[in-house]
């Protein structure tokens, strides 16, 4: 009998030490980490790489699993909506918060053939973070490049910082959502409104499974020869925004798994390493979590705050 997570423990996945790759530095542990980082909740590992693997395999399908049952929560539209050109909608609420002293509104934008229920845990936790002005993008899952839904996104922060007030945004994306925000923040906006990009289990140097299924066009976008994966790789002079890629070491949908780390010379970049997390597992891990509500609460709307080592 299968066992479905539950809504109210969710947010307890688990991942194992959580670590900055830097280009010329080895992964760390969690021993290794700054002594002001959050403890690291670890997985508790066999010693058997075999194990381990299985184990973890067993994580990623029970979390597909339970985010089945999650996803026709993310059909149903929050608020009222307004249609774009672009055949995005943006979800307007109805009362949208200021948000807390100190806090800049959150966006979440989800990957390809998703929708908003992959953030159910990471939004509760920023709301009991204080982070109460978070929006989610809505976007066909299937349709359209990642340009356009590069230029949706811009629209839909610059009515969030209209309605809100705020200077700037964080921009969390899962898979697909990460190079939509990354590509809205390195080319479109270059820093002017988004001051971080979190990436959860994204492509950032393309993914050979996207081979299997190129015939359709956004999936093409994600092998790893594809036009939009080298403009990424190109020059982006100018851009401040701060960019953070958590990537597992069990993901099936990006290979090899390390393409989910970023580097560029001319970004301020930090990767992330969840030992033991599989591509749904990230965004309801507790370690990434924990990590990602640290990483923007340290980011005030005054004066935004470089990343910090983390150990989650």
């Amino acid at each position: 009998m299968v066992a479905f997570p539950d809504p109210e423990t969710i947010g307890d996945a688990p991942g194992e030490a959580v670590a900055p790759v830097r280009p010329a530095d080895p992964v760390h542990t969690a021993a290794t980490l700054s002594p002001t980082a959050r403890p690291a909740d670890p997985v508790h590992r066999s010693g058997f790489p075999a194990v381990d693997l299985i184990a973890g395999t067993v994580r990623e399908v029970a979390w597909v699993l339970g985010h089945l049952a999650l996803y026709p929560t993310g059909l149903l539209s929050v608020g009222l909506t307004a249609v774009l050109p672009c055949r995005g909608r943006i979800p307007v609420e109805e009362e949208p918060h200021r948000g807390a002293p100190g806090t800049l509104p959150v966006v979440l934008v989800h990957g390809l053939a998703d929708n908003r229920s992959i953030f159910a845990v990471l939004r509760r936790a920023l709301r009991r973070e204080g982070f109460t002005s978070v929006h989610l993008v809505d976007h066909n899952p299937l349709g359209g490049d990642v340009r356009s839904k590069a230029e949706l996104l811009g629209r839909h922060i610059a009515e969030v910082c209209e309605r809100t007030g705020a200077p700037g945004v964080h921009v969390v994306g899962h898979s697909l959502g990460g190079l939509i925000a990354r590509y809205h923040a390195q080319f479109l906006d270059r820093g002017e409104r988004v001051r971080t990009v979190v990436t959860l289990g994204t492509p950032h140097r393309g993914t050979a499974a996207a081979h299997l299924l190129r015939a359709h066009p956004l999936v093409r976008e994600l092998c790893p020869d594809s036009p939009v994966v080298a403009e990424l790789a190109g020059p982006a002079p100018g851009c401040t925004t701060k960019f953070v890629a958590y990537w597992g070491d069990l993901d099936p949908f990006v290979v090899p798994c390390s393409s989910g780390a970023l580097e560029h010379p001319d970004l301020d970049t930090t990767s992330v390493l969840v030992s033991g997390a599989g591509h749904l597992t990230l965004p309801a891990c507790r370690a990434v979590v924990s990590g990602v509500c640290d990483l923007l609460a340290a980011s005030t709307a005054v004066a935004p705050e470089p990343a910090r080592a983390l150990a989650a």
